[in-house]
Order: structure tokens, then sequence, then C-alpha cells
């Protein structure tokens, strides 16, 4: 009896593997998974953003839906933004690179002048209009993906070549580090740099520069450790929990570690949490993942670590089934990035790394986060309609109802540039091939 029962659960498990298997091979899977992981990250985020946020909103003196209606507003721009992006072919959107990259080295700058700027907790990031807040370091890493990921994918053939490698990207790159260094901004600064390292990484960069920028990335954290207080007491609490006061320094996250205590299981249920009543501060904002531990549980946390597991299967999956090195790069850059900062933030709030003050990506209130985010989804999707695969079966089966009334264009065939005649591609040396590392691994 045990033995037909094993056997008929071994059958079943075989088939919905198949199952499986044959959905992910199907053309339009990574289009659709992009969609599904946007739209429920999306939601998951307005209802925490209400839930944690209307304590705080009273205690402020504004009504309980002022910082969700805020946050909604935020989503119907980026919604826009999102469909916008889906409709840009790709070719077009990889020529605004060098210039979007220049608009924000100007943002960087303006924003670091008083009066123009806004400072908030010790640091000038800010633009506020009419209410409204606006961080430039948001769009300018999507802009130095673009253009990092153009200006690598023209020079692939003398990547072997340090001075082409790193030569004008590296140099760019280190202009937004300082300026944001100069606000100063610990969390962006980190964000940004993982832009630099995914670029350098998928375009096969070798193992020795990690190492320099990683040593590089090390000083310049710990210099803006040292030079603010406030960031010394969270590598403190976060390397001798004991040194710090459980009152002060160490109060956020042993606050947060008691909030994803209580949550067990299931959790308290929705709206339920107590944390959030003055107890978690910037509860809505960079801990909403402890409330979402607190009110949802284990299985409300484990929800949320799938939903971003989907989305780093699915951007390298677009990265991998795409035949324009452009694409194969931007894409794999776009989603180490959204997925590293996920993992960065839901780190600190369960105590295995230092806080750092970044957003869980789609999930916590804030406008720039969240418009560029719906940004970066939109480029996804947008590759993903451009898979060979996907392409062919949108020529021959139409495209479905909500494309057509998107009025979405059929994305076209990938053809490699031609060489122009007297001008040979130069020739890469032995033992390398030109092309870069494929995206999701290295050689």
């Amino acid at each position: 009896m045990a033995r037909k029962v094993t056997t008929a659960f071994s059958t079943q498990l075989l088939t919905a593997r198949t199952k499986l298997a044959a959905w992910l091979a199907r053309p339009l899977t990574s289009y659709h998974l992009v969609l599904a992981t946007f739209g429920l990250l999306t939601a998951m985020g307005l209802v925490m953003v209400l839930s944690a946020s209307t304590v705080d909103a009273i205690n402020s003196g504004k009504t309980a839906y002022s910082y969700f209606y805020k946050q909604l507003m935020y989503v119907l721009v980026g919604m826009v933004l999102f469909v916008v992006v889906l409709r840009i072919k790709p070719k077009t959107m990889r020529r605004f690179g060098f210039g979007s990259v220049l608009v924000s080295l100007g943002l960087l700058v303006l924003v670091l002048i008083p009066g123009i700027g806004k400072e908030i907790n010790g640091a000038r990031s800010w633009f506020i209009v009419a209410g409204f807040s606006f961080q430039p370091v948001e769009p300018a890493k999507v802009a130095l993906a673009l253009w990092g990921a153009h200006v690598l994918v023209v020079k692939r053939a003398l990547l072997n070549q340090w001075r082409h490698l790193m030569v004008p990207v590296v140099p760019a790159a280190l202009l937004m580090f300082t300026l944001l260094m100069l606000q100063p901004d610990l969390g962006s600064t980190i964000t940004l740099a993982i832009v630099l390292m995914s670029l350098l990484w998928f375009a096969g960069a070798p193992f020795r520069l990690f190492g320099v920028i990683a040593l590089g990335a090390v000083s310049g954290a710990l210099v803006l450790a040292a030079t603010a207080g406030y960031r010394s007491d969270r590598v403190r609490a976060f390397l001798d929990p004991s040194s710090v006061d459980s009152l002060k320094e160490g109060f956020q996250a042993q606050q947060a570690l008691l909030a994803l205590g209580e949550g067990g299981l299931f959790g308290k249920g929705l709206g339920q949490s107590s944390s959030k009543w003055m107890y978690l501060p910037n509860a809505h904002n960079d801990f909403i993942f402890a409330i979402i531990g607190e009110e949802l549980g284990f299985l409300g946390c484990g929800t949320v670590l799938l939903l971003f597991g989907t989305l780093a299967y699915v951007g390298l999956r677009i990265a991998a089934r795409n035949t324009d090195p452009w694409i194969r790069l931007v894409a794999a850059t776009l989603t180490v990035w959204t997925v590293t900062q996920a993992v960065i933030n839901i780190g600190y709030v369960v105590g295995l790394l230092p806080v750092t003050g970044l957003p869980l990506p789609l999930i916590s209130s804030g406008g720039s986060s969240v418009v560029t985010t719906m940004i970066v989804f939109g480029i996804l999707a947008n590759f993903a309609r451009n898979e060979p695969a996907c392409i062919s079966a949108l020529k021959s089966g139409g495209q479905g109802a909500v494309a057509k009334m998107l009025r979405l264009p059929i994305p076209s065939v990938y053809r490699p540039p031609t060489k122009r005649r007297g001008k040979p591609s130069p020739v890469p040396p032995r033992g390398r091939p030109a092309n870069p590392a494929p995206a999701g691994g290295r050689r």
C-alpha cells in the first residue's frame, strides 16, 4: 500500500514538473512573469503602506490616509511611465543613454545647492516641489545602466585592455559617487556601486578589477560612516549590540526584530500591528518588511522573498534568451540592482546587515524609488517582448487584448550592426572571444 502511495505521488510530481517545464518553455512566459511580479509587488506595497502609515500620519497632524494617497499618486505616475517605456523601441532607448547620464549629473549637482536641494535627515538629496519629493539619484542608476551597457557593448572587442574597459564608464560612475558622498548618501552610493559592478561583471571584466573596486567601496563606506555620528552608531549597533543604548542607537533594529518575532507563522492580521504605534520609526518606509512580518507572519515574508526570487529568475532569463548584447547587459544589470537592494533592505531588518536606509523596492513608501522601480519593470517587460521566440509568437499569433489596447508595437528581430568598409573591427587577442560574457554567468 505504501509503495502504491509513493508511486502515485512520484507520478504526480513528475507530471507537475513536466507541466511547469512546458509552461516555462512558452515564448511569452518571461513577459507574463514580469507583469505578474510587477502587479503583485505593487498591490502588496499599496496595502502595506496603507496599513503601516496611518498612525504616523495622524501623529503628524495629517489625515490617516495622507501617506497612502501620496503613494497612490506616485504609483499612478509610475504606471504611466511603465506603459510609456513598454512602448519605446530598445534602439531608441539606447540612444537616450548618454543624454540621460548628462541630465542625471546635472541634477546631482543642482541638489547640492542650498535653496534648490532639500536637506532631510542630514543629507541634501531631495528636490521638493508642491509637497512632492524627488531624489535624482534614483533615475541616475537607470541612466548609468543604459549608457554604461552601450559603451561596453560598443567596445566589447577591446575590453581586455584596462583603459577601454574602465574609460569612460568608471570615471563617470566615480563622479556620481563623489556627488553622492557630498550629500552625503551612503545607501544610494552602495546601490550605484552595485549597478557599476554588475555592468563590469556581465561584460566579462577580470576578477582583479572587482578587488580594486571593492577596496575603494569599503574605504568610501568607512569614511562616510566615520564622518557621520548616526552611521557609526548603526555600525556599532550591528557589530556589538550590547555596546549601544537599546533605547537610542539600537532602538530601531531591536524593535524590528521584536515585530518580526510577534508575527509568528501567520501574523496578527492585516492592520493589527502594534509596532506601528510609534514603537518602530519609519515603519512605512525602510522597515516596512518588519510590519509585513508582524501582520502577515512568516508566510507574508516568504511571499515577498518568493516574488523577488521570481524577479531574479525572470530578469536573468530575459538576459540569457535575448540576442541583442545591449539588452542582455542592461537586463542583467537592472535585475541584479533591484534584487540586491531588496536583499539589503531585508538583511538589515532581520539583523544580518547594518542599517543603511534603503527602501524595499515597490513596497516601501517613497515616490522616487517606486517610480524608478516601475520604470525598471517596464524596461524588463519591453526586453521580454524582444526575445526571439516571443517575437515569432507575436508575429504569428498576434497580440493579446491588453497589448492591442495599449497599442504596443510588435518588436523587430535583432540584427547585428554591419561592418563599415575600410574600417575592420578590432580583432580581440588570442584566447578571448569578441562577445561579452553571457548574462547570468561568467566564462
